[in-house]
């Protein structure tokens, strides 16, 4: 764990004042560390028959599509509003800094699908909601949430229906 925290470096004041951002991206360009990582997200779930991963853009993209590879599941993206192409679901919620919106493909989880949502990193649980409604409103069963970053303070975990189904690499 200590190898990833020294790859993980605090952005006071981003993206507005009283905000302490965790920039991932010296861990994403080092080899090692995003394997580990990607290892720790997705050990919690093998065997549990994962048929897809849901990632909320964009940094949700990053590590859900390689914790479905490792998963040998399929991945679906969430996106921002506009993006994607086909009939879409929205999704409004509060972040630590105000609020924003989800969308995902009417038809990206069939009903009775195994789902595991994945994002780098979990605050007030807000973005990862959003993406528990869409799985809800779709008909998929939720096999548990896997997160690199969980910030205990913000207690995220509360916005889940069992906490118990979040698996988080680092609490910080």
């Amino acid at each position: 764990m200590e190898q990833l925290l020294t790859l993980i470096r605090d952005v006071p004041n981003f993206p507005k004042p009283g905000i302490v951002f965790k920039d991932i991206t010296p861990l994403l360009a080092d080899p090692p560390g995003l394997a580990l990582a990607v290892e720790l997200m997705a050990n919690p779930f093998r065997g549990r028959k994962v048929d897809v991963v849901i990632g909320a853009e964009s940094r949700g993209f990053i590590f859900g599509i390689a914790v479905a590879q490792a998963l040998s599941a399929g991945f679906v993206p969430v996106r921002k509003p506009g993006k994607l192409p086909r009939p879409t679901h929205a999704f409004e919620y509060a972040l630590e800094y105000g609020t924003d919106r989800l969308e995902i493909h009417q038809d990206a989880v069939r009903p009775g699908q195994r789902v595991l949502i994945v994002d780098d990193l979990i605050a007030t649980g807000g973005t990862l909601g959003a993406c528990l409604g869409m799985v809800r409103r779709l008909g998929g069963e939720l096999v548990g949430v896997s997160v690199l970053i969980e910030l205990t303070a913000l207690n995220g975990r509360a916005a889940l229906p069992d906490p118990g189904l979040l698996h988080a690499a680092l609490r910080l």
